[in-house]
C-alpha cells in the first residue's frame, strides 16, 4: 500500500459509478492523481495499460480488436486520448455483455476532444467524472463532507494558519506530487509542468502553431486573472489574430488549465455585463506564471486579490466536482460596477460569495452581496465574505465572514 497516498473525496462517487456503468471515464488535468486513484481503488482486480507509449498506441490503433483481446476487462486504460478510436471497439466489447459493470476504467487529460469521442461511442455506457488537483481539505487528509451553506451546525475551526503559511500554500498549489513531497522546489516543479504540458498536450492540438507565443499567452492571461477578459486587447498585445486567442483559450479550457467564468443573469431589470472573467484552475500555476516566489510579495503585491480569488474559486470547483456534480458557478456584475465575485447556483437558488484580501472582515465588505440579495429576493440564499484570516462572524443579516480555512 502506498503510504504517500492521499484519500480523495471523489472515491465514493467513483466506486458507485464503476458499480453502475460498464465504463467510467475519469478526466482532469495532468498530474491531478487520476492514475494513482484508479490503481488505489481498482488495482487489485484490474490490469493497467498506459496508451501513452508510442508502441502501445500503435498496437491499439493498428489492430484494436486483438489489442482488447490481449488486455481483456476489467482493465484500466490510461491516457485514452492517445488512441481515441479504441473507444468504438470498447463499445463493441461492452455490448457483448452489457450488464457487466466496471469493465473499462479510462483516463484522459483533454476534456473536449475526449468528450466528443465518448459521446459518439459510449453514450449511455460510461459515467463521466473529473478529478482536479487536491482541495485543501484533501491535502490535510480530511475530505470535505458538506459545503457551508448546506449545514446548519457550526463548522469546526479546523487548522489555524498563519497568514504567511496560507500564502506559502498558495504558491505551491494543489497538485498531489507537491503535497506528498513537501521539500520539493515548487517553482522548479511548476516550470517542468508547464513545459511538459506544452510539449505533450498543446502539441496534440492543431490550433497551436507557435509554442513560445502560446506561453506568452499563458503569462498574459495570468496578469489578467480575475479580471474581465477582453480577447481583442490580449490579441493586440501579443500581435496575433483575435480568432487565434479564442482558439488558444479553448485549448486551455479543454486541458483543464483555466476556468472561463461567465456572468450570472437573472430577470431583475438591471443592466449586467456580458464579458467573462478568466481564472487558472490551480493557484500555484497562477503564481508561477506571474513570477511570484515569495509569500509576502504574493500577499501584498498587485496580484494579491487575484490569487486569493483563484484559491477560493478553486476550492469551490473541487468540492463540487469531486461529488460527481458539474459546478454551476458564475459572477455578478452590473454596468455600474457593483460586483459579487462568485455566484453558485444550487437547487434553483444562488449562493453569493465575496472574496476580500483583508484578514479583518467588516460589515462594509458585504455591501455588494446585500445589493445582489435585494435584487434577487428569495432566489438568493445567505452569502459569505471569504477572507484569509481566522475569524468567523456575522456581517449583517444572512451574510457571514468566513475564513478561507473553513471554505
Amino acid at each position: 500500500m502506498d503510504t504517500n497516498y492521499i484519500k480523495r473525496s471523489l472515491e465514493t462517487v467513483l466506486k458507485k459509478a464503476a458499480a453502475e456503468f460498464p465504463a467510467v471515464v475519469l478526466t482532469g488535468p495532468r498530474q491531478s492523481g487520476k492514475t494513482t486513484l484508479l490503481k488505489h481503488l481498482f488495482g487489485r482486480r484490474c490490469r493497467y495499460v498506459s496508451l501513452e507509449p508510442p508502441d502501445v498506441r500503435l498496437s491499439a490503433e493498428g489492430d484494436p480488436r486483438s489489442f482488447l483481446e490481449m488486455h481483456s476487462p476489467p482493465v484500466i486504460f490510461d491516457e485514452v486520448q492517445y488512441a481515441p478510436d479504441l473507444l468504438l471497439y470498447i463499445k463493441e466489447k461492452i455490448d457483448t455483455d452489457r450488464h457487466k459493470n466496471g469493465q473499462f476504467l479510462l483516463t484522459g487529460s483533454q476534456n473536449l476532444l475526449l468528450m466528443e469521442k465518448v459521446t459518439e461511442s459510449l453514450a449511455g455506457r460510461a459515467a463521466m467524472l473529473r478529478l482536479l488537483p487536491l482541495s485543501r481539505r484533501e491535502a490535510e487528509g480530511r475530505p470535505r463532507i458538506s459545503l457551508p451553506w448546506e449545514s446548519k451546525r457550526r463548522l469546526s475551526p479546523g487548522k489555524l494558519f498563519t497568514y504567511r503559511g496560507l500564502w506559502k500554500e498558495f504558491l505551491r498549489g494543489g497538485y498531489p506530487e507537491l503535497a506528498t513531497h513537501p521539500r520539493r522546489d515548487a517553482n522548479l516543479w511548476h516550470a517542468s509542468y508547464i513545459q511538459t504540458y506544452l510539449e505533450r498536450d498543446v502539441r496534440m492540438l492543431r490550433q497551436v502553431g507557435d509554442l513560445s507565443q502560446f506561453q506568452n499567452f499563458l503569462r498574459t492571461l495570468a496578469a489578467r486573472s480575475a479580471q474581465l477578459l477582453n480577447l481583442t486587447d490580449v490579441a493586440r498585445d501579443l500581435g496575433v489574430a483575435v480568432n487565434t486567442t479564442k482558439a488558444w483559450l479553448s485549448v486551455l479550457e479543454a486541458t483543464y488549465q483555466v476556468i472561463v467564468l461567465r456572468p450570472y443573469f437573472a430577470n431583475v431589470g438591471k443592466r449586467l455585463v456580458k464579458t467573462p472573467k478568466v481564472y487558472f484552475r490551480d493557484v500555484g500555476t497562477l503564481c508561477y506564471l506571474a513570477g511570484l516566489k515569495d509569500p509576502e510579495h504574493a500577499a501584498s503585491g498587485p496580484m494579491g486579490g487575484a490569487i486569493l480569488e483563484t484559491a477560493v474559486l478553486s476550492e469551490i470547483m473541487k468540492t463540487i466536482t469531486h461529488r460527481g456534480i458539474d459546478p454551476q458557478v458564475y459572477f455578478w456584475r452590473t454596468i455600474a460596477g457593483t460586483e459579487v465575485d462568485f455566484v453558485i447556483e444550487t437547487g434553483g437558488k444562488v449562493v453569493p460569495i465575496e472574496v476580500k484580501l483583508s484578514a479583518t472582515p467588516r460589515p462594509a465588505m458585504a455591501w455588494a452581496i446585500k445589493t445582489m440579495r435585494n435584487d434577487l429576493g428569495d432566489k438568493a440564499l445567505p452569502g459569505y465574505v471569504v477572507h484569509p484570516g481566522n475569524v468567523k462572524l456575522p456581517l449583517g443579516q444572512g451574510i457571514t465572514g468566513l475564513p478561507f480555512a473553513e471554505l
